[in-house]
Parts: structure tokens; sequence; C-alpha cells
């Protein structure tokens, strides 16, 4: 298949064949993965099953041994206007000197160009998109001095502000209060609801039935995928976590 040829262009992203190793040592193997549009979809496995490196390998951030992804049909670097990204909260540099609507205006860079002066109508979208977060208020407030949950809502806004067809989160819930919580995921099925595929790296699985309709099981390989009522059963759960989880109403 050419590099560049349209592939399954009605799923939202299309994993096949995708083999990912750190010095030898396989991280993901043989991946094989489908998500249709306009769903919500959580990514959930124990620690070191894969999920941001899955993610990493989406956005073409790590080089896999084997295999391909295909967004929408088509391989990231032509479809990358279409997708938005949320790093972990951990990986980002706080201390960086900018601002809280500067980060989000960052969101905008794809479709102005680098060297592009943002103009009023970017900072009015930017600040649209503050006002979702019920963070308008910090707009000029450092991003370093921002608590956690709040600079959370930040990087939330920078992927509104894209209006991407989807939008990647790695554990946007971690570490955040009840109330930023809400706020995420309230916004997520917004998205959602309005056709947009969002995927989720989760780490919660007692909000998995709660939060999401479609749900992929990780550990190196793909446990299961599909509707969450599907697959969130106790059999899955024990492959995937190897026995050591037992969650109540999960008996099936």
């Amino acid at each position: 298949m050419r590099e560049d040829a349209l592939h399954e262009p009605h799923i939202a992203l299309h994993v096949e064949d995708l083999t990912v190793s750190y010095h030898d040592r396989p991280v993901l193997w043989d991946i094989d993965l489908d998500i249709p549009p306009g769903v919500m979809a959580a990514i959930v496995g124990p620690n070191g099953a894969g999920k941001s490196t899955l993610l990493k390998a989406v956005l073409g951030l790590v080089r896999p041994v084997a295999g391909h992804v295909r967004i929408f049909g088509l391989p990231y670097a032509a479809a990358r206007r279409r997708v938005a990204y949320v790093p972990q909260r951990s990986s980002v540099d706080w201390d960086f000197p900018t601002t809280v609507l500067d980060v989000v205006m960052m969101g905008l860079y794809g479709r102005l160009g680098w060297f592009r002066r943002p103009g009023r109508a970017a900072r009015d979208r930017a600040m649209a998109a503050l006002e979702q977060v019920a963070m308008q208020d910090y707009a000029r407030r450092q991003i370093a001095q921002l608590s956690g949950g709040q600079q959370q809502r930040v990087f939330i806004a920078r992927a509104l502000v894209q209006d991407a067809d989807l939008v990647i989160l790695d554990e946007p819930m971690a570490g955040v209060d009840a109330v930023t919580e809400r706020t995420i995921v309230d916004l997520l099925h917004r998205l959602r609801d309005a056709g947009r595929t969002v995927v989720v790296v989760h780490h919660d699985l007692q909000t998995v039935e709660r939060y999401f309709d479609w749900l992929v099981m990780l550990n190196v390989r793909v446990i299961a995928q599909g509707r969450v009522a599907d697959v969130y059963t106790a059999e899955n759960l024990r492959r995937a976590y190897g026995g050591q989880v037992a969650l109540p109403g999960v008996g099936r």
C-alpha cells in the first residue's frame, strides 16, 4: 500500500499490524485497532501497557517497527490539521514563560503558520475557548502560576480552538479536582455530541461506564475493543490486568 493511499476513510482512527519496540523490547505488539467517528473512546490498561506509546505512534512521535496508522483514511502527516492532542500534564515544561492566552493561541499556529502574527479574530477565538473551560479571567496570567487543574483546562482550551475532528488526550483527568474533572468530561461529551471523535487514555476504571461509549483494553496487545457495554466485562478485565482488579457491578 502506498504511504499516501486513502485507506479506511470511514474510520476515525485505524491502526493495523502496529509494533513498537524500545531497545529491542516490544512495547506494543501487532496492534489492530478501529475507532469509529463520533464516539468518546477510552484506552485503559495497567501501567506499562503501552497506552501513551500508542498515542505517540498515532501522532508520529515514535517510529513503529511495523504497521501503519490512518486517520480518516490518511497518514497523520496528511491529516494533522484534523487532530488535536493534549499530552500528559507531567510531560509539559510549565516554567516556560508564556501567558494562558498565548498557550491557547498556539493551537491556531497550524492554520496561521508560525511566522504570521495572530490577529483580533484569532485572539477572540482563543478567548471563546477559554470561556468554555471557565478560564477567561486567567488569560493574562503566566501559565506557571496556575494550579494543576487550571493548567489542564488551558490545554483543553488549546485543543478546542483547533476545531479538530479527532481529539486525543493522554490522562486528562489525572491529578485534577472533582470540579475540573466534571468540566473536562462535559466538554468532551459536547465535542462527541457535535460529531467529533474523542480518544482518551484513562486510568480510573470506576468511571469508564459513566464517561465513555467505546473502550479499548490494552496490555502490549489489544485485549478487547468495542462498545463499552460489550467490552467492559470481568473476563476482559482479568485478561488485561492479570486478575488483579475487582470492581463492584462487574460480573459479566
